[in-house]
């Protein structure tokens, strides 16, 4: 048993404590970071949802999600992003995998060890004072849970909720009153184990079970649309399917020990597994796995590290998010405000609100906005209260572990949001030792200001659906309602002067004809195009100019075709 001592210490090399880990070291401060698997990254990488959803509008690309999506496109210059409908971006997760290891690699103060879980926290009064794994007792002045399902807030003994939360909780006008069938079968979100597919794959080892769970999976869609769904480079299908698929959450409570989490894992591999003989059966052999794409030997490395965990653990903190936080008023949520009237935001997110419980429709209160083309979640922001313990003073979580709601999770729990919550809590670390102060204690707005003058990804922290983090005015923006939150307008909209962010890599000049189709949406005809296909945008400037699109026009057209959707993806006009 080897020890050691450092600052700052993050448990969990998944989306949330790898930002942490790097954001930290950045700023000089010593940092180790442990993980349980070879790839660090979690959702995005270990776990296989290299499809991500939400922050895909040019708004809200800032900070380390926005670093990394830069990265992806210039790593896939050839193939680029655009393969799915259900995601903006998708890539292949061991390129996701290889950014995270080379900016951890990059950073002098950063020590990553690998292949270890937690076992015991070591406590004294209000502070976690040590971590033990299999080989290392590993001392630290702060400490982070970056878990994928909270553990260390178990083995500290930190106090935290699982599960549901009835709606006398915090009144939330989505919540259950009480329990009911579906609650009690689906304690928590369900997880999903994911699996890779491609064209002449290998044949799946036959499940011999019950396929009548997937009956009309791609009933929809049909076989080929249902696929594309989760399409990457190189001919991959990502199976990450909620309807009829391979999402698993029978018994999620055996989730929180950790030998019963084992036959958890076991039962949702057999499903997953079921899900994909079925997919080859039904395709006649078309359709099999996709080995080597993670590095074991699971079914050759077809199948995730490990499973894609919804929900988690989740802190009690100084003050909990609820759904009534992530809510429009207008087409933005309220920014949250401390007694002073201080904004308290730290990370942009705007994904839509999805809650998964296979067999059951569970309703939930409207975010969406139909926006360049197509529906987008509407913004909301994540209070610095939500990372802080309300009873440990030198804790921190940076993962689906903050301090939120069972419902409110459905929108915070997405990949891109979770990597610059990381990214702030790894900067709040940070400050609080270099002014030697407790977490909770630092100045919030220095904290602002670090992550929006960062000096290698700066990060929004007011969402503002027309200012890109490149736009010569950005900076202007987000300190004026900073400082003037009154003035904050409930349509997200600042006085900016108009600009184009540059093309992406992958961007093209073409020649066609746009139109109006009604409902706020739009279509391009093409020349080598057999029929005109939606126009989406994820840029501001181009959504105001589709917006005033009124009379079919011929453009020229800087974008990209996405075949799998299909969609022209307009970034410009010449």
């Amino acid at each position: 048993m080897e020890n050691l001592r450092t600052q700052v210490l993050v448990v969990g090399g998944g989306t949330g404590g790898t930002a942490a880990a790097i954001q930290c070291a950045r700023q000089g401060i010593e940092t180790i970071l442990v993980s349980e698997f070879p790839w660090l990254g979690g959702m995005l990488t270990a776990a296989g949802v290299a499809a991500p959803d939400g922050n895909e509008l040019k708004a809200w690309q800032t900070g380390l999600w926005g670093a990394f999506l830069r990265e992806l496109q210039r790593r896939h210059q050839q193939a680029g992003l655009d393969h799915s409908w259900v995601s903006m971006f998708t890539f292949e997760p061991r390129v996701g995998a290889e950014i995270f290891a080379d900016w951890v690699k990059a950073e002098q103060q950063l020590t990553w060890i690998a292949g270890q879980i937690p076992l015991e926290v070591k406590r004294q009064g209000d502070r976690l004072c040590a971590v033990r794994f299999p080989d290392y007792w590993i001392e630290a002045d702060i400490i982070f849970d970056g878990t994928e399902l909270g553990d260390l807030l178990a083995l500290g003994d930190v106090p935290h909720r699982w599960g549901w939360d009835w709606s006398e909780k915090f009144k939330e006008p989505s919540a259950p009153t009480a329990p009911n069938e579906m609650t009690q079968i689906y304690p928590v979100q369900s997880p999903t184990w994911v699996f890779y597919l491609k064209e002449k794959g290998v044949q799946p080892p036959p499940s011999h079970g019950d396929f009548s769970a997937f009956q009309g999976a791609w009933e929809k869609y049909g076989l080929e649309h249902f696929l594309n769904y989760g399409g990457l480079p190189n001919g991959h299908y990502m199976m990450n399917w909620p309807l009829a698929g391979n999402d698993f959450g029978l018994g999620g409570d055996r989730l929180l020990d950790p030998q019963q989490r084992l036959n958890f894992y076991r039962e949702a591999q057999a499903h997953s597994l079921a899900f994909a003989d079925y997919i080859y059966q039904a395709s006649g052999g078309k359709y099999g796995l996709a080995t080597g794409v993670f590095p074991h030997d699971l079914y050759g490395g077809s199948f995730a590290l490990m499973p894609y965990f919804r929900e988690s653990r989740r802190l009690i903190g100084t003050e909990t998010l609820t759904e009534q936080q992530i809510l429009p008023q207008g087409t933005v949520a309220p920014l949250p405000l401390n007694s002073a009237g201080e904004v308290q935001a730290i990370a942009v997110g705007n994904y839509a609100n999805d809650h998964h419980y296979p067999g059951f429709e569970f309703p939930l209160m409207p975010k969406s906005i139909p926006w360049g083309g197509r529906w987008t979640g509407t913004p909301f922001t994540i209070p610095y209260t939500a990372l802080c313990s309300a009873t440990v003073e030198n804790l921190l979580a940076c993962e689906k572990n903050i301090a939120v709601s069972h419902i409110a999770n459905g929108a915070t729990r997405l990949q891109p949001l979770v990597l610059n919550l990381g990214q702030a809590a790894g900067q709040a670390a940070a400050l609080a030792i270099q002014n030697r102060c407790a977490p909770k204690e630092i100045d919030v707005r220095q904290l602002q200001e670090k992550l929006l003058t960062d000096n290698v990804a700066p990060a929004a922290v007011i969402p503002l659906y027309n200012l890109a983090s490149d736009h010569p005015e950005w900076l202007k923006w987000q300190r004026f309602y900073l400082d003037h939150p009154e003035q904050y307008p409930q349509d997200g909209l600042c006085d900016r002067r108009p600009f184009v962010s540059a093309p992406t890599p992958q961007a093209k000049l073409y020649s066609g004809e746009i139109f109006p189709q009604g409902n706020c949406q739009y279509a391009i005809a093409l020349p080598d195009q057999s029929k005109p296909i939606q126009v989406v945008t994820l840029d501001p400037q181009m959504h105001q100019w589709l917006g005033n699109l009124q009379t079919p026009q011929k453009i020229q057209a800087i974008g990209r075709i996405n075949k799998a959707a299909p969609w022209f993806v307009l970034e410009d006009i010449a």
